[in-house]
């Protein structure tokens, strides 16, 4: 087995991490929500070129999360709408097409009032990153790290479950993005300053008319290593 590489400030960082405790929604690949049942949330495994994922760290407790979170009004009921939504506002981030993955089933309804109801998962490749900020919904400023998805699985304290629904995710960006099925497995920071992630058209195409990255993104600030595997 090979030692994963990352840098002493990552390990100081990976020492404060805690997990939550397993909800048990039960994973339902593949399967369209059902009709009358309500999405509550959309969450997403955001995908570099050599198959790593955004994860993100918040520092202040130690809890990591991929990037996502509820639908609000302004996503009319689109998982994909509050997926990009979530992302810029977590993670300053911005992704390609989100492509449907399947759904978690709570049967507790902790994300609507005690009334069952679905979490959505997809994938989508990571274009690019803004400059680190706070999340203006919830002040929290997280720490941005690319990690392979089963350490990314290892992090959020998801168990076998979590390993399930990681496999889908890679199958469906090795299909549709060409990312390796075996990602690098070096954990990495992304630069406070941001970056260029995964070049190619963002979603929606609405929110950068130009080049496809924000503002504060060069397209030439490729990071975090060059070239990247898939694209030479």
């Amino acid at each position: 087995m090979s030692r994963i590489e990352y840098s002493a400030e990552i390990a100081e960082l990976l020492g404060r991490v805690r997990r939550r405790p397993t909800a048990g929604w039960p994973w339902r690949p593949g399967e369209q929500v059902p009709e009358g049942l309500p999405v509550k949330q959309s969450w997403g495994w955001l995908f570099a070129p050599d198959g790593r994922v955004l994860t993100l760290v918040n520092p202040r407790d130690g809890i990591c999360s991929l990037p996502g979170g509820s639908l609000e009004p302004e996503d009319a009921g689109d998982p994909a709408s509050a997926l990009a939504r979530e992302a810029a506002e977590e993670a300053q981030a911005v992704i390609g097409r989100p492509y449907y993955l399947g759904y978690l089933y709570d049967r507790v309804g902790s994300a609507n009032g005690g009334h069952e109801c679905a979490r959505v998962r997809m994938a989508a490749a990571l274009r690019a990153v803004g400059p680190s900020a706070a999340d203006p919904a919830s002040g929290r400023h997280y720490r941005r790290l690319l990690v392979a998805p089963g350490l990314a699985v290892e992090l959020l304290g998801w168990g076998a479950p979590g390993l399930r629904q990681a496999r889908v995710a890679v199958a469906t960006a090795a299909r549709r993005l060409g990312v390796p099925v075996a990602a690098n497995e070096a954990i990495e920071e992304l630069p406070v300053e941001g970056c260029v992630v995964f070049p190619g058209a963002v979603y929606p195409d609405a929110a950068c008319p130009d080049a496809g990255y924000p503002e504060a993104v060069h397209p030439d600030a490729v990071c975090p290593s060059e070239p990247h595997p898939g694209l030479t």
